[in-house]
């Protein structure tokens, strides 16, 4: 197939990037939380950690290790009751960054290694990258040129996308809020992430 006649299953996979991304999920919503309750240099330090959680998942799909994991007995369950328990833990940090209640402590930020683990416990990380690279045929007779270009597309709409969602959590820490609004906004972002994770657990019956 020629690049002519590749353009438009391409444009078709980077809008389903686009959308798919872009709409609120654990990762954004992590993201914009740890940027409004911690700044900018720990919320990049998170952002590069689920940049890179989020390639490895998507290696595993690739390779086919995703498949013979989840293959086994009761493992998916047990993979997303971790994810839930890690979006909530992590729901109440970002809530209780910007107050005074130390039930969690929040001098202590998300680092590089929650990124990487929220994104390796999380089933939609999973599900999202086998319907990336299982659809959109691109290169038929060339499965390598197709998984590369589509790595290509899918990280240089990711970046972008996370970060501008940092920024609007870093640009809400700096607008030097009431302590009070604070609270309410990072208490929201939470509030939000447990939303998610009633909606996987409510797809899961």
């Amino acid at each position: 197939m020629t690049l002519f006649y590749a353009v438009t299953p391409l444009l078709e996979f980077a809008g389903a990037v686009f959308g798919l991304i872009i709409t609120p999920g654990p990762g954004v919503l992590s993201t914009a939380g740890v940027g409004s309750g911690f700044g900018f240099r720990p919320g990049v330090r998170y952002l590069t950690g689920l940049f890179i959680g989020n390639n490895l998942v998507a290696l595993a799909v690739v390779s086919g290790l995703a498949a013979a994991v989840f293959a086994v007995p009761y493992l998916r369950g047990v993979l997303i009751f971790a994810s839930a328990a890690y979006l909530v833990y992590l729901a109440l940090k970002i809530a209780m960054s910007g107050s005074k209640i130390a039930f969690i402590h929040s001098e202590t930020a998300p680092g590089l290694a929650n990124g990487v683990l929220l994104q390796f416990i999380n089933p939609k990380a999973y599900a999202v990258n086998t319907f990336f690279f299982s659809g959109f045929p691109i290169w038929p007779e060339s499965l390598m040129s197709e998984t590369l270009v589509k790595f290509a597309i899918l990280n240089a709409i990711w970046v972008p996308i996370h970060f501008a969602w940092l920024y609007t959590g870093v640009t809400l820490r700096r607008l030097d809020l009431p302590h009070t609004t604070q609270r309410w906004i990072n208490g929201g972002m939470a509030v939000s992430m447990l939303l998610v994770v009633g909606l996987a657990a409510l797809a899961q019956r």
